[in-house]
């Protein structure tokens, strides 16, 4: 319970990259965030420095993003921070930002998105789990 949960506003920086690990899909992009400050003394907009962050997408969720997102997309992502620090080759220590999406989609403040629902999954013997003596529950 102690996770670094966090909401990120920004524009896909990537295409969507889909994999496999195993039988489970895998979903990768790329996620920049630029945040913009309001200067009341010369009443103009200013950006900051853009943060990079890596997404990682699980499952139907992976394979959804990847049907949906492109390049240049703006998102709102919701998952685990995961902070990493590896020393590249020039034997330099860098810090890369990591974010297992548990939620996400369309920034719908940036423009509008049709919302077409997945087709009901089948049920099969993994995807009852038994919830009471003589009861099942779809999981």
């Amino acid at each position: 319970m102690n996770e670094s949960l966090i909401t990120l506003q920004g524009w896909l920086g990537s295409d969507v990259t889909l994999r496999r690990a195993g039988d489970t899909p895998v979903a990768s992009f790329r996620l920049a965030c630029t945040p913009r400050r309001f200067n009341r003394r010369t009443e103009n907009w200013s950006d900051g420095t853009t943060q990079w962050y890596t997404v990682n997408v699980w499952r139907q969720l992976a394979e959804n993003c990847a049907a949906s997102l492109r390049r240049g997309d703006p998102v709102v992502v919701h998952g685990r921070l995961e902070v990493r620090l590896w020393v590249n080759s020039d034997n330099v220590e860098v810090t890369s930002f990591e974010i297992d999406a548990a939620h996400l989609g369309h920034d719908l403040t940036r423009g509008t998105s049709t919302f077409t629902r997945n087709p009901p999954r089948e049920r099969t013997a993994e995807t009852v789990v038994p919830d009471a003596p003589g009861e099942e529950v779809a999981a």
